[in-house]
């Protein structure tokens, strides 16, 4: 039998503060045990486990490994903008003026993190065009 992937890690500087903005972007719950100043914090979503652990070094490059998050209740300009007052940052948009493409952002640490279309609107775009 192959392995599962139980979580994504991702280190960080303050676990419990990235996880909480986590836990808001993926409408996600944190641990009932993770307190400010824990060296690690856990959420948990529908699609997703990831856990923050703090390491002393901070973030110099861009991670090899990001997240790509797609809105299921609401459209992907729509989120962009729900992340970016949530405190992430736009860093690259790569919206296109046919509605395709994705916006690049960092979360609250520097992280990447990629928006794409919603379902629907994928759907949207595939039907205009069938």
């Amino acid at each position: 039998m192959a392995s599962l992937v139980r979580h994504v890690t991702i280190d960080c500087s303050d676990p419990y503060t990235l996880a909480r903005f986590w836990a808001e972007v993926l409408d996600g719950t944190l641990g009932e045990d993770d307190n400010p100043g824990d060296p690690e914090a856990l959420v948990e979503s529908a699609g997703a486990a990831l856990l923050f652990i703090r390491v002393p070094e901070g973030k110099t490059v861009k991670n090899r490994v990001h997240l790509d998050v797609q809105p299921q209740d609401r459209t992907r300009d729509e989120e962009v903008e729900r992340l970016l007052a949530l405190g992430a940052t736009l860093f690259e948009d790569h919206r296109t003026p046919d509605g395709k493409g994705w916006a690049t952002l960092h979360d609250i640490e520097g992280n990447e993190l990629c928006v794409e279309r919603s379902a629907a609107e994928r759907a949207a775009t595939e039907a205009a065009t069938a």
